[in-house]
Order: C-alpha cells, then sequence, then structure tokens
C-alpha cells in the first residue's frame, strides 16, 4: 500500500519543477497552459496566475480528456502545461496524472504564494468566474 508521501515523491520525480521567474518568461503564450488546481474558494480568496485556468484537482482528468463530455478546449496534449496549487502537492500529482494522460510537457510550479512573492503578478476573479467549474451541461445532472 503507497502512502500519501510516496505518491509524491513518485509524482515529484516525474513533474520537473520551473522557478515562478521561468514560468513568467512564458505567460501569454499560446503553447502554453497556465493551471490552477486549487478549490473555487481558493481561488476566489487569493487569485489566480494571469491567464491561467481554474479547475480543481478532482475534476483535471475530465477535462484534460477530449473524450470526456466535461473536455476544456483549453487541454491540448501539444501544449506546455503549468500546474499549480497552495503548496505544490497537488499540482505535482496532476502533472503525474497528465503525463499518465499523454501530456508530455508538464511542469509543476508549486505553490501559488511562491508564484506571488517572486512575481507580484496575480489576478483575482469574479466570484462567479470561480464558482463551480463544472460546465452548464454538467451541472444540471447535479
Amino acid at each position: 500500500m503507497k502512502t500519501v508521501q510516496a505518491m509524491l515523491a513518485e509524482a515529484e520525480a516525474q513533474v520537473p519543477r520551473i522557478s515562478p521567474e521561468e514560468a513568467k518568461g512564458l505567460l501569454g503564450r499560446s503553447d502554453v497552459l497556465f493551471l490552477d488546481v486549487r478549490e473555487p474558494a481558493e481561488v476566489a480568496t487569493s487569485g489566480k496566475v494571469p491567464g491561467a485556468v481554474a479547475i480543481p484537482r478532482g475534476l483535471v482528468e475530465f477535462r484534460a480528456d477530449p473524450a470526456s463530455a466535461l473536455h476544456d478546449k483549453a487541454f491540448d496534449r501539444t501544449k506546455t502545461v503549468v500546474a499549480y496549487c497552495a503548496s505544490g502537492g497537488r499540482s505535482a500529482l496532476v502533472g503525474k496524472t497528465l503525463k499518465e494522460m499523454g501530456y508530455s510537457n508538464v511542469r509543476n510550479l508549486g505553490g501559488f504564494k511562491g508564484w506571488l512573492d517572486a512575481t507580484g503578478a496575480g489576478v483575482t476573479p469574479a466570484p462567479a468566474a470561480v464558482a463551480c467549474a463544472a460546465t452548464a451541461a454538467a451541472r444540471s445532472r447535479y
């Protein structure tokens, strides 16, 4: 049986870290997807990287899979994905999952606070934008 520490160690070994400074150089590029995997309330409270797509960790697989009814067109296997969360654990696990799903260029930015401290660049989305990461069709099922 694996522990969470073992799972994190595996993920961190497979998903390279990227520094906030390196990541800042990727902002605005059409071949890069910044992925915030924190919960909507976390994003609403502290903001996010400018241009990042905010999808909670529990929905990433559904949004990243082109065969899923919940697929988000921002996901493209040819793009570099820069994932982050509050401390780097969830983004490491998501990065490993995305690699298993065929996303070959995935990086772990780590925690959002590190990004803010290093760059000072963050935007706070409107509350409605993070209230629910599911599409209208998906919300209607629940």
